[in-house]
């Protein structure tokens, strides 16, 4: 696991599995520049090494997060005037701020505090759980400005627009079982069991090929972004693409054979 005093971000590599640990608890997780950037960096390492297929973000301590660090990230946007990723680099919240797209899978695991851009990149992941007795709360309204990590259209995604309103428009925190019933997470689990269940996740998808989680992921997302119509003109050309594969091939004679297929993202 790489780690050091002033890193924010811890990463450790798992077989195929990418493991991004949130690592600030005595500031409960808050969000600095410096976090943010390690962070983009994570999730860049993840995108350029061809043998991890799926990720999965935690959190170190009691919480989280508690969200950005408002002062110190306000004024270095005020100074740069910019998103602070590299232009090659991912943004991990998918909102714009570099010109690349993550392709791979998240499962994102919350517990404690999961405020503000902690919702926000929960909704940006994936597959999404939460311990027992999270609390959760978007209140940048509050603080006198708006969400800018993607809860002003992700977080109606999901929720719709009654739900997200009511929550966004007042800042009031909600709990676990709400989250759940809006569509926010899709698992509640006990606190101790929640890293393993989310690593358990990521394992079952990482198992997948990751040539067609990769087509699964972006059909899904260009039908978000931009509708049926779209999505639906993609379906026959990829998936003819994808019946050319070795690990196509290697479905069917798994299948044929009643063994578990072994896929090498080819």
């Amino acid at each position: 696991m790489s780690e050091s005093k002033d890193r924010f971000i811890l990463t450790e590599k798992r077989d195929h599995i990418y493991l991004i640990g949130f690592n600030r608890p005595d500031a409960r997780n808050a969000m600095n520049t410096q976090m943010l950037i390690q962070l983009s960096e994570a999730y860049t390492e993840f995108e350029n090494d061809d043998n991890l297929r799926c990720a999965v973000v935690y959190a170190n301590g009691m919480h989280f997060t508690l969200g950005l660090e408002l002062d110190d990230v306000a004024n270095t946007l005020r100074k740069n005037k910019h998103h602070l990723y590299k232009k090659d680099h991912v943004d991990p919240w998918g909102t714009g701020g570099t010109d690349r797209i993550r392709t791979k899978p998240v499962v994102c695991a919350v517990h404690g505090f999961c405020f503000t851009l902690g919702i926000e990149l929960l909704l940006a992941s994936d597959i999404r759980i939460a311990a027992e007795k999270t609390r959760f709360a978007q209140v940048e309204v509050q603080r006198g400005i708006m969400p800018f990590g993607g809860a002003t259209f992700r977080f109606v995604q999901s929720a719709g627009w009654g739900n997200a309103m009511k929550y966004i428009l007042t800042g009031d925190d909600f709990s676990t079982d709400e989250a759940f019933r809006m569509g926010l997470v899709q698992e509640v689990v006990p606190k101790n069991q929640l890293l393993d269940r989310a690593i358990e996740l990521a394992t079952k998808v990482s198992e997948q090929a990751p040539l067609a989680i990769k087509a699964a992921l972006a059909s899904s997302r260009k039908y978000v972004q931009e509708g049926e119509i779209a999505a639906a003109r993609d379906l026959l050309p990829v998936t003819l693409k994808l019946m050319e594969t070795e690990d196509a091939a290697e479905g069917v004679k798994s299948f044929l054979e009643k063994r578990k297929a072994k896929y090498i993202g080819k």
